[in-house]
C-alpha cells in the first residue's frame, strides 16, 4: 500500500476537473557540457502499472524538456486497496480519469484512497494523458521510437527485454538501450528515483551522436559516481528491434 504523502492531507473530496494542470516539477539543469537545446533521444520509461514510477519519471523527463512516454508491463493496472488481498484492479487503457471516479465512488472510498495517494496518482496521470499504456501491447513502429527505455525495477527490465527479443525485427533493426533503475512503488521513492532518472538522462542525451559506444561507458560511471548510496546496480542491455 502507499503510504499517504506529506503534500495530500484534505480530507475532502473534489471531482476531478475535466482539464488538469500538467505538475510542475523543477526541470533540473542539464551537464555543463549538454549545449542541446532540444531533447534529441526518445525516452520510454516503464513501470508495473503506468500510475506510479513511471508517471513520475514521464512528468520530470517531460518537463525538462526531454522526449518521452510512459508504460506499464503487468496483465492489469494494480492499485492498493483496503488490504494487500484486495487492490483494486484496472484493465490497461482505462482513462485515468475513470479510475479517479470509480475509487471515488463513495465518500467512504474516496476519503480512504485520498489517504493512501492513489487518488493523487490518478489525478496525475489524467493532467498528463488519456489511460495507462501496456508495454507489451505498444505496436513496433511506436517502439521503436524511443532510442533509450528505463526500467524502474528488475523484473520489469527482464520484462521488456523479453519483449523486444521476441518480437518480428523490424526493417531498420533499430538499437534500444534498456537500463534498470531498481525503485520501490511507493510515491516518495519515485520522486527520488524520477530525479536520479532525470539526471542519467541528461548524460545520455549529451552523447546522443555516439550512443552505441558510449552509453555502456556512460552507465558504469553513473553507477561508480551517482549511485555511492545505494547497493543497488544499475543494469544494460542493448537490443535491437
Amino acid at each position: 500500500e502507499f503510504p499517504a504523502s506529506k503534500w495530500f492531507r484534505s480530507p475532502t473530496m473534489a471531482p476531478i476537473p475535466t482539464r488538469l494542470p500538467r505538475p510542475s516539477t523543477p526541470p533540473g539543469i542539464a551537464p555543463p557540457d549538454s549545449v542541446k537545446k532540444l531533447s534529441t533521444l526518445s525516452f520510454g520509461v516503464v513501470c508495473s502499472s503506468n500510475i506510479n514510477r513511471s508517471m513520475e519519471a514521464h512528468v520530470v523527463l517531460g518537463n525538462a524538456g526531454l522526449k518521452v512516454e510512459s508504460y506499464g508491463t503487468g496483465t492489469q493496472v494494480r492499485l492498493p486497496g483496503r488490504s494487500a488481498m484486495e487492490p483494486r484492479i484496472f484493465k490497461f487503457g482505462t482513462p485515468y480519469e475513470e479510475m479517479y471516479k470509480s475509487l471515488a465512488a463513495t465518500q467512504d472510498d474516496a476519503a480512504f484512497f485520498m489517504r493512501n495517494g492513489v487518488l493523487q496518482l490518478c489525478r496525475r496521470g489524467a493532467a498528463v494523458k488519456v489511460a495507462p499504456q501496456r508495454w507489451q501491447d505498444t505496436p513496433p513502429e511506436a517502439v521503436t521510437k524511443h532510442d533509450v527505455v528505463i526500467a524502474f525495477e528488475e523484473r520489469i527490465f527482464d520484462a521488456v527485454i523479453e519483449d523486444l527479443q521476441t518480437r518480428e525485427p523490424t526493417e531498420d533493426f533499430k538499437p534500444i538501450h534498456v537500463i534498470c533503475l531498481d525503485t520501490k512503488d511507493n510515491p516518495h521513492e519515485a520522486q527520488l528515483q524520477g530525479r536520479v532518472a532525470l539526471e542519467l538522462c541528461w548524460m545520455l542525451e549529451s552523447a546522443s551522436d555516439d550512443l552505441i559506444n558510449q552509453a555502456p561507458t556512460i552507465v558504469d560511471a553513473f553507477q561508480k559516481e551517482r549511485m555511492t548510496h545505494t547497493p543497488i546496480q544499475v543494469l544494460y542491455q542493448l537490443c535491437y528491434l
